[in-house]
């Protein structure tokens, strides 16, 4: 049964339809906002692995190049493998819905979402949260919580709904918020320093948004919505959980109490080893059962601690944040470097600063463009003490690296004030919570010792909740246990003056807008404390770029003059290139870029090139050089390819009989432009200079 519903957000209308198309999924609908198109499905697996004990969720986001009217480049014609754009929005999507399943579901679920149409005005992803939402809400599956999102910028002071890509470009911040109707459960976006206050507006102004979209999906599962069957939890075994409780809660309490995170999980696994031991042959083919109550009891523990004691596993307060050490030019050969350690999480960050032709190239559904700064984030193993194969990033190192990239973008100097491509590298050494954070903190020190101007320092803190029943407590900056057995992970970078870039999952239906207000004011004091840490060490950038950086000279051409440059086949600018061994780059407005780690090679680049592109002016005098010899006069190349006829007659102060008593071909020689006609040909004289100046020797060769 077909069905097509539509609400109006900020004058634009939002279309969610169901029924017409992907009949055999579970669930379907397309969403449509301008002539932006998402089709979303759902399906769920038919069998279930009584042996699993966590949810399988799957989610694809997944661009069309025909939704823009593009063919895929490459040699094989079709979509590869996931753009970050793509991995980013999938992430999006599983952050928001995962938490929302019922405890106990374990089967395995697919949320595919697929861009059939783009406007290149309107993004996709937030209109693929609504559809996964939607095909869900009305789908077998057991989802019993929809939930809406929207985009949210802000125009001169006013809050806008989904912003275009262009609104974006002039708004001071790009924010996309979802949720339930009682709660916001997932946000990340970017800001350019705004305040807190201003980021809860935008927060509150979005949920009521959220609420309409909610509505429209109620109404059509009650129009279409399939039953969805009750979860049943298997009944727990009382004999197992007591006997479990008794040989392994006073060690798990003892075992939650040492601050140390290597020293601590070895006395869980020895825990879980000698529980198991004890157990098996009273309670056979119960290991993973055994397991989940420790887990469960050490969860259990580790929340008590803090709601009653206001203790955390590494002894801290609720509000303490780890000790810091910063370190800066770690590295002698790369143009900046920094370590950033906090408690048991430590980053080397290393800047380089390359050229335009180092830009990265981007074709995606919304254009062509490059970027000129950019951040990479990459987390070893060894981080953690494990071992795994080396593949590429995953979803997690390329969702970290984009929010730390979103965090320190808004303190980047533009092209025209530092005409450099920016790349940062984050290799996490050591990891215990938190390595985002801690990417912002030491990419910032390393932009500093490269000597790139930024605006100001940015820093980041993850905060984290533990919900009571009948208290809560917010924790600043949490330890990696304390985000996997807590209930929110909400990242929040900034500098002195505001906010620049957030991130906030949780694990239970959602945070009300009292404690995210809390959660953002203690955000602000520990990210105060981290900014001072860091101009212990390095308060401003270095004055000078390091010596290993390649220096960029800008010169501004005429357009027409770029040809001149090139030369027949770009033999003129090789020979440059050759000459000097700098790098030149030149843009079809003019902007000529000259890159050399040696400044004299940069600067013998731009004289040759200034050489090339020179006119010759009236009563200027050259040196130059005897090409042709006639018997009126002789041709002088003043300027590269522009020459001119020194008569007989202006060859010297008195009679010349013969050309070649005065030159030869090859002479070099000084001589004045006396004169340019209607067509471009150049008078010159020989004579002129030797009257002001007395005799002047021609040099020959």
């Amino acid at each position: 049964m077909e069905s097509i519903m539509t609400i109006e957000l900020g004058g634009k209308t939002l279309t969610v339809e169901t029924g017409k198309v992907a009949r055999q999924a579970h669930g379907s609908a397309m969403v449509r906002l301008g002539d932006t198109v998402i089709l979303a499905t759902v399906v769920e697996a038919k069998e279930i692995d009584e042996e699993r004990d966590w949810f399988p969720l799957v989610v694809d986001y997944r661009e069309k190049a025909y939704a823009a009217g593009k063919i895929p480049g490459g040699f094989f014609k079709r979509e590869g493998r996931p753009s970050e754009k793509e991995t980013v929005s999938a992430r999006l999507i599983d952050r928001t819905l995962r938490p929302l399943f019922p405890e106990g579901y374990s089967k395995e679920v697919q949320i595919m979402v697929l861009v059939l149409s783009s406007d290149q005005e309107n993004d996709a992803d937030v209109l693929g949260l609504i559809g996964a939402s939607t095909a869900l809400s009305i789908s077998p599956i057991p989802f019993h919580h929809p939930v809406g999102a929207v985009r949210i910028g802000r125009l001169n002071g006013e809050l806008v709904i989904n912003p275009t890509f262009s609104e974006l470009e002039q708004s001071d911040m790009d924010l996309v918020v979802a949720g339930t109707k009682e709660f916001v459960n997932m946000m990340e976006g970017e800001c350019r320093e705004v305040s807190e206050g201003d980021l809860l507006s935008a927060l509150q102004f979005g949920h009521e948004k959220i609420k309409q979209i909610i509505g429209l999906q109620e109404e059509l599962k009650d129009k279409l919505g399939k039953p969805k069957p009750e979860v049943e939890i298997p009944p727990e075994n009382p004999e197992l959980m007591e006997a479990v409780s008794a040989l392994g809660l006073e060690k798990i309490q003892e075992a939650n109490r040492s601050p140390e995170k290597l020293e601590r999980q070895e006395k869980l696994d020895a825990l879980l080893d000698s529980v198991t031991l004890e157990l098996l042959e009273r309670f056979p083919e119960t290991e993973r059962k055994i397991k989940a109550i420790l887990e469960d009891l050490e969860k259990k523990d580790m929340r008590q601690m803090i709601l009653t004691d206001g203790k955390r596993i590494d002894g801290r307060g609720v509000s303490e944040v780890r000790p810091i050490t910063c370190e800066v030019g770690v590295l002698p050969r790369t143009h900046g470097s920094a370590i950033f350690t906090r408690g048991q999480t430590q980053s080397l960050s290393v800047a380089t600063l390359g050229t335009k032709i180092d830009e990265q190239r981007v074709d995606d559904l919304e254009g062509e463009s490059t970027k000129s700064y950019m951040l990479h984030y990459n987390f070893p193993p060894f981080s953690v003490g494990e071992i795994k194969p080396i593949r590429g990033p995953g979803r997690r190192e390329i969702g970290h690296g984009a929010l730390a990239e979103r965090a320190i973008q808004p303190v980047i100097p533009n092209d025209e004030a530092f005409p450099y491509t920016v790349r940062i590298v984050s290799d996490i050494l050591e990891s215990n919570g938190s390595s985002s954070m801690a990417t912002v903190c030491g990419g910032t020190l390393s932009l500093m010792d490269a000597g790139v101007p930024i605006k100001a320092p940015v820093a980041g803190i993850a905060m984290g909740l533990i919900k009571g029943e009948d208290r809560n407590a917010i924790l600043t900056d949490i330890l990696g246990v304390e985000d996997h057995l807590g209930d929110m992970d909400f990242k929040v970078t900034g500098t002195r003056q505001g906010i620049t870039a957030f991130q906030m999952d949780v694990k239970i239906a959602g945070v009300d807008l009292p404690l995210m207000e809390q959660a953002l004011r203690e955000a602000k004091d520990a990210r105060l404390r981290v900014l001072d840490a860091m101009e212990q060490t390095i308060a401003k950038p270095r004055a000078e770029l390091s010596a290993y950086a390649p220096r960029i000279i800008i010169i501004k051409v005429k357009p027409e003059k770029i040809g001149e440059i090139i030369g027949p086949g770009g033999k003129m600018i090789r020979s440059i290139i050759e000459e000097s061994g700098a790098k030149i780059d030149i843009e079809d407005d003019g902007s000529v870029f000259i890159a050399s780690v040696d400044q004299k090679a940069g600067e013998l680049a731009r004289e040759r090139i200034l050489k090339l592109i020179e006119e010759p002016e009236v009563g200027k005098e050259y040196l130059g050089k005897v090409r042709r010899i006639t018997p009126f006069g002789a041709f002088v190349e003043i300027l590269p390819n522009q020459d001119g006829l020194v008569h007989i007659s202006e060859l010297d102060t008195k009679r010349v009989n013969k050309v070649e008593d005065i030159l030869s071909l090859g002479d070099e020689v000084k001589v004045k432009v006396i004169g340019i006609d209607a067509e471009g040909k150049i008078r010159l004289s020989r004579k002129a200079c030797l009257a002001s100046r007395g005799h002047t020797r021609t040099h020959r060769r």
